[in-house]
């Protein structure tokens, strides 16, 4: 199993950048491809990331394609999220899961979810 711990979230102006990270406990971490979604408010929990085990073949959500940045350190067991050009938008909690099967856009694919952290963008 992988325990998993999401930080680095916080209010930021529109425009701005945040760093989120997702810290794993567990042996087998570096053989899961890891995602990160988020839920804002009213809405349902929608994939934002993905990335596979090697570090290879990201995968985006169309609505932060060419902002956000998926990476991993297998070695620090850590993926990380850099969110550059924040929308108001954006505003929502992060979580990240780890991949079990199936279609990376997919929430169902996951397990192993954090706790969340949350993102603000103020206009």
């Amino acid at each position: 199993q992988v325990q998993l711990v999401e930080s680095g979230g916080g209010l930021v102006q529109a425009g701005g950048s945040l760093r989120l990270s997702c810290a794993a406990s567990g042996r087998t971490f570096s053989g899961y491809a890891m995602g990160w979604f988020r839920q804002a408010p009213g809405k349902e929990r929608e994939f934002v990331s993905a990335i596979t085990w090697s570090g290879g073949s990201p995968y985006y959500a169309d609505s932060v394609k060419g902002r956000f940045t998926i990476s991993r350190d297998n070695a620090k067991n850590t993926v990380y999220l850099q969110m550059n050009s924040l929308k108001p938008e954006d505003t929502a909690v992060y979580y990240c899961a780890a991949h079990i099967g199936g279609g990376y856009y997919y929430i169902g694919s996951y397990a192993y979810w954090g706790q969340g952290t949350q993102v603000t963008v103020s206009s």
